[in-house]
């Protein structure tokens, strides 16, 4: 196998290919498909060897994503458990009437909170104190169904590109 990169071979062979076919040329057709079928398979080798590649870097994120997940998840865990370890130490510090306790490392204090707004009703809240907020949400499915169902949707339009497979 040449260490040609993918996109030389490609090149090279849409350049044989051009070669090959001019109408100009007079070249026996074994010459031709054999010349074709040398490159086509350094080519294809070049392509699946890539296509491996692809594929362990997609495994690699796979895990890192799994890894991610289950990280999250821990992280959830230990903050829940350090919110409860917070709350039992303040539940306790006021039912027992304590609001300091010192010790060289920290100091524990019950104290309050500043003044915040809670709202049981946003009806009775007076038009001065709200803000109108608007914003759009364009449904691309009922566009898609709509083009196909032969309606023109202006400032829409679709699309076909193309994705490679791997299976």
């Amino acid at each position: 196998m040449s260490n040609l990169s993918l996109y030389q071979l490609s090149g090279n062979y849409l350049q044989a290919l051009d070669f090959l076919t001019d109408p100009e040329m007079d070249l026996p057709i074994e010459a031709i498909n054999d010349t074709l079928e040398a490159l086509t398979g350094e080519l294809e080798d070049k392509a699946i060897n890539v296509a491996m590649f692809l594929k362990n870097m997609e495994a690699t994120a796979e895990a890192i994503k799994n890894a991610e997940i289950e990280m999250a998840r821990r992280r959830k865990a230990l903050e829940n458990r350090v919110q409860w370890f917070k709350d039992y130490l303040k539940g306790s510090m006021l039912h027992t009437g304590i609001s300091k306790i010192e010790c060289p490392y920290f100091k524990l204090s019950i104290q309050n909170n500043p003044a915040a707004v809670n709202i049981f009703d946003e009806e009775a809240i007076p038009l001065a104190f709200k803000e109108q907020v608007t914003s759009w949400k364009i449904d691309k499915t009922a566009i898609k169904n709509a083009i196909n169902a032969g309606e023109n949707v202006a400032g829409a339009i679709l699309t076909n590109g193309k994705r490679l497979v791997i299976k």
